[in-house]
């Protein structure tokens, strides 16, 4: 698809939109917050524009936040289980397990997805940020990521 941009009155320079979707498979991660920033830029071509990432799952979820410091990843985790606690008694939806519908829970804290800039293929992710895959489940398994990138 042709777009034009205006950039001085009267001119106009002629560009092209490209939108790309892969699929990113994950092997299966033990309960907690991880680090996947490298899975995803394996598939950013060098274009400007927007990267949309969406787990398609309920029972994990994607947050961007520091990279740096991996107590960051024992705190998220830690604070997460005191405030959706496995340990009351309210919930209905248990039928895999004591961790089934927090899970949800904290899905619906997190979110599903995740969007960030790039400019010539690169993210533009402040010094120490990164994309986390959040496994809220004991066993959870493989998890597929649904990437869309919009640019030109």
């Amino acid at each position: 698809m042709k777009v034009f941009r205006h950039f001085k009155t009267g001119e106009q320079e002629q560009s092209t939109k490209v939108v790309l979707q892969k699929e990113i498979f994950l092997n299966p991660h033990a309960r907690g917050f991880h680090l996947i920033t490298n899975h995803i830029l394996n598939v950013i071509p060098e274009i400007n524009g927007i990267v949309h990432v969406f787990i398609k799952h309920t029972s994990a979820s994607l947050t961007i936040n520091e990279n740096a410091d991996p107590s960051v990843r024992v705190d998220f985790e830690t604070h997460f289980n005191k405030i959706v606690s496995e340990n009351e008694t309210h919930y209905t939806h248990t039928h895999e397990g004591k961790d089934d519908m927090t899970s949800h829970i904290k899905n619906s804290l997190l979110g599903s997805s995740v969007s960030f800039p790039i400019k010539n293929g690169i993210p533009q992710f402040g010094i120490w940020q990164g994309i986390y895959l959040c496994e809220h489940r004991n066993n959870g398994g493989s998890r597929k990521l649904f990437v869309t990138i919009i640019g030109e």
